[in-house]
């Protein structure tokens, strides 16, 4: 039967008082008292958002540096020339360079986490958008993508700085962390997105902004939060 839960997945859930919402140090917790699989699972906050989606001005998007990195290895691609070129690759980015890269992207190359382009190559790279753009890749600088500071740009992601924006069900789902992390490490973290997506709170918004918050680990039920720490003003 396709809906039938894995034994591991059942006892997991036997730990979670249902319908009951929980601190976010208490759910961490008993995340951490679920039993464990045998690789690294990534622990994901998902934040579901009073806003309509369909409403370009209640659109919300932002980035959010994690304290304690991603434990992610993000892989790197710049669209850059000259002096921003040799930058980037200082800073440790895995692929730099400009048509070369274009074409090979074009070609279906997509070996890589995040894409950034100083904002003069971005001439070129809006034309890779079909290729880019369905795969949440394409450089933006909302997002600190398109800079000329690419060292700056390249450290930052490579240290942990996470991205999240609004899906058409009013839904942001953002990694923190895996749970190898320690309890601190994944507080932090976690603390760190949720406030970073209430302080993105469009003007227009109306009433109730987060209607939901939901912590979980990739092969593990999900635990509801108690969002009213984060609404205070």
């Amino acid at each position: 039967m396709q809906n039938k839960r894995s034994k591991r997945y059942r006892a997991a859930n036997e730990l979670i008082e249902q319908g009951r919402k929980y601190p976010l140090n208490e759910a961490l917790a008993v995340l951490k008292k679920m039993p464990p699989t045998k690789f690294d699972q990534t622990v994901t906050v998902s934040i579901r958002l009073g806003v309509d989606p369909k409403q370009s001005d209640q659109m919300v998007r932002g980035t959010c540096p994690l304290p304690h990195g991603s434990g992610k290895n993000v892989r790197v691609l710049v669209f850059a020339t000259g002096a921003a070129a040799t930058a980037a690759q200082e800073a440790g980015a895995e692929f730099v360079g400009f048509e070369d890269l274009l074409k090979k992207v074009q070609g279906g190359f997509s070996d890589f986490d995040v894409a950034i382009a100083t904002p003069a190559a971005m001439v070129e790279v809006r034309k890779l958008g079909k290729v880019l753009g369905p795969r949440g890749l394409m450089p933006n600088p909302k997002t600190g993508t398109v800079s000329d500071d690419t060292a700056k740009a390249v450290l930052e992601v490579k240290a942990g700085r996470v991205e999240f924006k609004l899906d058409k069900n009013a839904n942001i789902a953002v990694p923190v962390g895996k749970i190898s992390f320690s309890q601190e490490q994944l507080l932090d973290n976690t603390k760190s997105v949720i406030e970073a997506v209430v302080k993105s709170r469009p003007a227009t918004a109306k009433g109730s902004f987060v209607e939901s918050l939901t912590l979980a680990a990739t092969m593990l039920p999900g635990i509801l939060l108690d969002a009213a720490p984060f609404l205070k003003s």
